[in-house]
């Protein structure tokens, strides 16, 4: 599972490429633009259809559950409370997929309902037992005041903003249809203050240019509220999202296990295997060849005497590639130097542990380090390498760092890609830096769990 470290090699990205980020670059700063951009808009339009679906919302949350509450003395309220829960999980997939179009916000599906049996009341309890639902009903209670309160302050501040910065260009329609000079700013029975001369108009237009400038970022602070209800309420639930996850990894660690065993058995039957029978042909051979021609025979033994020191130790390799010897009987720091001393490169080894972690955890730190040792060794074209490891806090780390020409990715399918699902599958972390010309840096974060008895 090696990694070519030129993988990650391409071309300059010319300047305006979509992948190149001194080609996203504005002429004018973000807030200059952020009142024209899409995304403001796109804001705006949220927020804007936000009260009338708030209202739709609380109107059939409220009626709903209040039936239901009350037919609670006879056998309808609980069928009548399940569909008003029901319902609330209805306009859930539709508030996610309006904060999707909108808010470009990626929520996935809160976890299934799952009824034990079949009929109308299998469904009825799975309903009221989800906890998607009730938070659904939450967030239909809880949406109409915050789209109100949203409601109110973006549309104030989007026209005062706007009508004050277009001040010059229609502050004559006052004084031609509306009978006064101008916006009256002050007014009593013996005084009226309004803004008609040309310093005013420009001091109301600029004004309002810092509030048209402004607006944007308060709407996108209140959206950023609905945004944490959306996913808060309507999306899974940290305890379905770790299930996901860890059916994930588990998918990640029987599809390893069975890879490895295909690996082990093709070296045992493409290797050892191959040269045994060989072997027992030779010797079947030699045995035939003793009387008649003493000399060959011993010759033949001979060869075959060399024939079982190499596939002993192709045997030994194919051990030390499940599980080496070292590591159980002396631990990280004198496998992983075993480990370093066979790399093509020179490779600095420090372990700072004052205690050994669990054997699955330090089996799988051994294995890590054996791989990226090995990438270098392959592809890196450098001249020097170091492999740290320490604990920190309860996490495990091991970081490996070399001098080569660098373009290490995780991306495209490359070893670096297994392995990271490898770590993933323990709740571990690979992070990898490495620069087009290097050096390259690859860290390796594990889950810390001591030894217990081996």
């Amino acid at each position: 599972m090696a990694t070519e470290y030129g993988q990650g090699y391409g071309l300059p990205a010319e300047p305006g490429h979509p992948g190149d980020a001194e080609g996203r670059r504005h002429r004018l700063p973000a807030a200059l633009r952020a009142p024209v951009e899409g995304r403001t808009w796109r804001e705006l339009v949220y927020v804007l259809l936000s009260l009338p679906v708030g209202i739709l919302l609380f109107t059939y949350a409220v009626t709903m559950v209040s039936l239901g509450a009350g037919l609670l003395v006879t056998f309808l309220g609980v069928p009548v409370l399940a569909a008003a829960l029901a319902g609330c999980r209805g306009f859930g997939s539709v508030e996610r997929a309006r904060a999707r179009g909108l808010l470009d916000l990626e929520v996935g599906e809160p976890e299934p309902l799952r009824a034990k049996g079949q009929g109308l009341m299998a469904w009825v309890g799975a309903v009221l037992k989800s906890g998607a639902s009730w938070r659904a009903l939450l967030y239909a209670v809880l949406q109409l005041p915050w789209s109100v309160f949203s409601f109110v302050v973006t549309v104030t501040l989007w026209s005062v903003g706007w009508s004050l910065v277009t001040y010059p260009l229609w502050f004559w329609v006052l004084p031609t249809y509306g009978g006064q000079a101008g916006i009256q700013l002050y007014g009593d029975e013996q005084r009226q203050i309004y803004l008609d001369n040309p310093f005013e108009i420009a001091v109301t237009a600029g004004v309002g240019l810092l509030v048209t400038l402004a607006t944007p970022w308060i709407v996108r602070a209140l959206t950023t509220v609905d945004r944490v209800m959306v996913h808060g309420l309507l999306g899974p639930s940290r305890l379905a999202t770790r299930v996901v996850e860890l059916e994930s990894d588990r998918g990640v660690v029987v599809d390893t296990a069975a890879a490895d065993l295909r690996r082990i058995e093709r070296d045992l039957h493409d290797g050892a295997q191959a040269r045994l029978v060989a072997l027992a042909m030779d010797l079947g051979l030699a045995k035939e060849k003793l009387r008649e021609d003493p000399q060959v025979a011993a010759r033949m033994v001979d060869e075959a005497h060399g024939e079982v020191k190499t596939a002993l130790q192709e045997l030994r390799d194919l051990a030390r590639g499940i599980h080496p010897a070292v590591l159980t009987d002396r631990g990280l720091d004198a496998a992983l130097s075993s480990v370093a001393s066979r790399c093509t490169v020179p490779v600095q080894v420090e372990v700072d542990l004052t205690e050994r972690p669990a054997p699955a955890i330090e089996g799988i730190a051994y294995f890590t380090a054996s791989e990226l040792l090995q990438n270098i060794s392959k592809h890196s074209r450098a001249t020097w390498a170091a492999l740290e490891v320490w604990r920190a806090e309860n996490r495990l780390m091991l970081q490996v760092v070399d001098n080569g020409v660098g373009g290490a990715d995780t991306s495209g399918g490359s070893g670096l890609s297994g392995l990271a699902e490898r770590l993933d599958a323990v709740d571990g972390i690979l992070v990898v830096d490495s620069p087009p010309g290097g050096p390259t840096r690859v860290t390796a974060e594990l889950p810390w769990r001591a030894e217990r008895s081996r």
